[in-house]
């Protein structure tokens, strides 16, 4: 067998935070809820029953494109994407086809490979069907919720890698507060699209190496990181077992089974015109003018890459940086920390150590509350069980000369007093906080 190379494209589907659906004032949060409930003529699909888009969802569709370095068309529109199935009971779908809100825009991995944003569009959730005793039951309430759909270019050949692509994909979505993105109530779906490249004549995707092939599969509706991954690696193995075979691969869409950890085929895989796109007749194209754009620029706060690398450069570790940045509301709470602490020279990874390994942020909601808990630890180390205040004392006693140096501006000494301490202290202690506290012992305070 020639070695083959995986070629990945990815669609994340995320349901948008709004109050109400996408095309009617049904309520949107339509998870737990008793099963149609929440429906109208309009996400039922009855005759004469007229859409409406939702502005809000509109606006965070933008803000999330323009987050990913997305260009925004200034002109664009809804199309009926037709297809007949029980969960869609219209007949067709109001999505976008080829005037989306937003193209292009790119991701850098921590490695520094770049993944291309082919588009962002909007549009509108099906129903769900249940299945249970021999029978399938629908459930229209997600019937007409806003969607958003993210799909990138075949640039992805290592499931590694799509995993931090789509935790940051999620962090994202939560930091611009558009979505809560939760896999387990379905409010972020993932699917992929798998083939198998060979060695040849190169491509644009991949060029001077490997030739696409064509086909793809398409796995589907996949609601957890780890699934997507098992499924890829089924799926890649099914396919070099067909081409070894000297068959080839059938384009269709399919499932993943995990306790069989196959996946199965569900139908033949459409292109893009067997959905018969046609411009959705009930809605005037959107204009979004320059000027909303610049607002809905402004309205995007600092985005957790860039909290990240502010935290990395604060010294804190990978992983700390990584926990804080991926909660908003900690790292906002931890900023707020940082400042006071600031004031009385505590460093920032004892913060962060207290707020991720003891949650003291949720027993000390304002910040000043925890510094002030700070400092008290500060006087007795808890790790050690070592008064901190006595053993400065001590230091202080034995190295007089240091503290003189220190009195006669040598503040290099500083130094060698905190190792002296942490000897003491067998290696516990704080650097910073020893040395804020041998300070003020120093000055009388």
């Amino acid at each position: 067998m020639s070695k083959r190379k995986s070629v990945i494209g990815l669609e994340v589907h995320i349901e948008l935070s709004t109050s109400s659906k996408m095309f009617c004032g049904c309520p949107a949060d339509h998870f737990g809820k008793k099963p149609n409930t929440q429906v109208c003529p309009v996400c039922l699909g009855l005759p004469g029953a007229l859409p409406y888009p939702n502005r809000q969802a509109i606006d965070s569709t933008i803000k999330f494109g323009l987050s990913l370095g997305s260009k925004v068309n200034k002109f664009s529109k809804f199309d009926r994407k037709n297809y007949f199935y029980p969960d869609l009971p219209k007949g067709y779908q109001i999505s976008q086809y080829d005037l989306p809100f937003c193209g292009g825009g790119s991701w850098l991995s921590r490695g520094g490979q770049k993944i291309r944003i082919r588009r962002i569009h909007l549009e509108e959730d099906t129903g769900k069907l249940i299945h249970e005793d021999n029978i399938s039951l629908i459930d229209f309430n997600r019937s007409g919720v806003q969607l958003v759909e993210l799909v990138t270019e075949p640039d992805f050949d290592d499931s590694t890698l799509i995993d931090e692509f789509l935790k940051d994909i999620r962090d994202l979505v939560r930091k611009l507060g558009i979505s809560t993105a939760d896999m387990e109530k379905g409010s972020m779906r993932l699917e992929a699209n798998v083939s198998l490249a060979t060695p040849g004549v190169g491509t644009s995707y991949n060029p001077g190496v490997y030739s696409l092939p064509d086909y793809k599969v398409e796995l589907k509706n996949i609601n957890s990181f780890r699934f997507l991954g098992k499924a890829l690696e089924a799926e890649i193995k099914r396919q070099n077992e067909v081409l070894d075979s000297g068959e080839k691969v059938i384009q269709e869409t399919r499932g993943y089974d995990e306790k069989k950890a196959e996946t199965f085929s569900q139908r033949t895989k459409e292109e893009a015109q067997d959905y018969r796109y046609f411009p959705e007749p009930d809605i005037p194209p959107i204009i979004t003018s320059e000027g909303k754009i610049k607002e809905l620029r402004k309205q995007i706060p600092e985005l957790p890459r860039q909290t990240r690398q502010r935290y990395i450069d604060l010294k804190l570790s990978l992983e700390y940086a990584e926990i804080l940045s991926a909660d908003g509301t900690r790292a906002e709470y931890f900023d707020r920390t940082v400042a006071i602490g600031n004031k009385e020279n505590i460093s920032e990874t004892l913060i962060a150590k207290l707020i991720i390994n003891q949650n003291l942020d949720k027993d000390y909601p304002e910040p000043s509350g925890l510094i002030r808990k700070i400092v008290e630890l500060e006087k007795k180390d808890y790790a050690s069980g070592h008064s901190v205040e006595a053993v400065i004392k001590e230091v202080l006693a034995a190295n007089p000369k240091a503290v003189t140096d220190f009195k006669n501006g040598k503040g290099e000494v500083i130094g060698f007093l905190i190792g002296q301490a942490q000897k003491v202290l067998k290696g516990k202690g704080d650097p910073k906080s020893l040395g804020s506290s041998i300070m003020r012992s120093i000055n009388g305070g």
